[in-house]
């Protein structure tokens, strides 16, 4: 899979080159289009998909493109958003926003064209479903829409087997299995819970086995 040996620990700043594509690939060569040009984009999906890393990257890439890009925060947008000619604007979780917020993002729409802006939202449900006022859910079902897809389990295993190859591990079928059955399943939590049990096994000179793992959890560990 090409995007395999990637840094997805929860603190590596959000890029593209750092999100496992699995089945997002036309989602982002979209965002890549969207820096470059005016098209609007849409994409959804629950919390812990990547929806925030995209939007993050795209304004991060934009900016070393030399374009000026930047991040808004539903819940701290107010009755106006920046109108900066060019300027590429991401915003997740729309579905937050308060009235004169949804006011201010229906007015960007429409100064759009003029001032050559581009947008990019995100949200947990398509746009139909948004509860947002008509004129502005009619203006985002107008935008390219994505879902963002899910890793398949297969593409997990291999991402966790690369990364606990990197970390000199060697990680068993049954520790794998347990994580992804009983454990949080985006890429950041499945990597933090592999530092942990690194951490444990220098600690305690153990392997890093089922046994081991359920220890941990029994002192507090958060899968």
């Amino acid at each position: 899979m090409r995007q395999m040996v990637l840094d997805v620990r929860p603190d590596a700043p959000p890029e593209f080159a750092n999100f496992v594509t699995g089945a997002n690939g036309e989602l982002l060569r979209a965002l890549r289009d969207a820096i470059l040009g005016t098209q609007h984009v849409y994409l959804w999906g629950p919390g812990g998909s990547g929806r925030t890393h995209l939007l993050r990257a795209a304004v991060a890439e934009s900016r070393a493109a030399g374009r000026p890009a930047q991040y808004v925060d539903s819940a701290d947008a107010g009755a106006a958003l920046p109108s900066e000619p060019h300027l590429l604007i991401a915003m997740d979780d729309v579905a937050a926003l308060a009235p004169e917020a949804q006011i201010a993002l229906f007015n960007s729409f429409n100064r759009a064209r003029e001032s050559s802006q581009t947008l990019l939202l995100a949200g947990p449900c398509p746009p139909r479903e948004l509860a947002l006022r008509e004129d502005l859910r009619t203006r985002i079902g107008q935008c390219l829409i994505f879902e963002v897809r899910p890793l398949d389990d297969d593409t997990r295993r291999a991402i966790l087997a690369t990364l606990a190859e990197r970390r000199g591990l060697r990680l068993g079928d049954e520790v794998t299995e347990f994580l992804l059955r009983h454990g949080r399943r985006d890429l950041a939590s499945l990597a933090a819970v592999l530092d942990a049990l690194d951490r444990a096994s220098l600690e305690r000179k153990r392997p890093v086995t089922l046994p081991l793992l359920r220890e941990m959890m029994q002192a507090g560990l958060d899968i």
